[in-house]
């Protein structure tokens, strides 16, 4: 198997930190350079039509796109540990939460980025710069609520690390870099403690 994805990119990220969680060593990486525009050449968008990162190439030659569906997929493939739910009732609760956070932190963090940094003009054109500023206030709204979900349970989905803090995590880096945000510094101790504790894990390394 083939991933194909991008570094420093945060979708990508995410697959390479469940990837890691995982302990899957079977699975190629494949760099695809955003800057240089390889998403958009025909061979990958053969592979990808919407030219994005990441994309899981099976051994069959099948490819998977999207974040969350390639996480679904391997967990299907390597079952343990568990990272989305054991029984319907728990994995409904976590994509929820894993949802919420995609939805509100992760894609707020993302869109303030795209909108507002120079460095990310040949990626989004046009940008909106106003667009990004909301942006970058909706998601700290959202990470507000996340400092006190942490501050009655260990994890973003409860009593247990799961595809939800993996996705807060890489969400949270990239705000890191990029919007300069550190969540003690904004009056949010559980989410910075929280951040610490993922952080130290070996999958946050990738």
């Amino acid at each position: 198997m083939k991933l194909y994805t991008s570094v420093r990119a945060p979708n990508p990220r995410r697959v390479a930190m469940f990837i890691a969680e995982k302990g899957l060593a079977d699975i190629e990486p494949v760099i695809i350079d955003l800057n240089a525009g390889q998403h958009r050449s025909a061979e990958y968008l053969a592979r990808n039509p919407f030219g994005r990162v990441p994309a899981l190439e099976l051994d069959d030659g099948r490819v998977l796109s999207e974040t969350r569906a390639i996480c679904s997929w391997l967990e299907g493939y390597a079952p343990e540990p568990n990272l989305m739910g054991e029984g319907y009732d728990e994995r409904a609760f976590i994509e929820m939460t894993d949802r919420r956070v995609e939805l509100h932190l992760f894609y707020g963090i993302a869109n303030f980025v795209r909108h507002t940094h120079p460095g990310l003009a040949v990626l989004e054109q046009p940008q909106f710069p106003e667009y990004g500023k909301a942006q970058g206030e909706k998601m700290r709204e959202t990470a507000r609520w996340l400092d006190q979900v942490l501050a009655a349970q260990p994890f973003v989905a409860g009593q247990r690390f799961t595809i939800a803090d993996i996705t807060a995590f890489c969400a949270l880096e990239f705000a890191r870099g990029l919007m300069r945000f550190r969540p003690a510094q904004e009056g949010m101790p559980h989410l910075q403690a929280w951040r610490d504790r993922i952080a130290e894990r070996p999958s946050a390394a990738t």
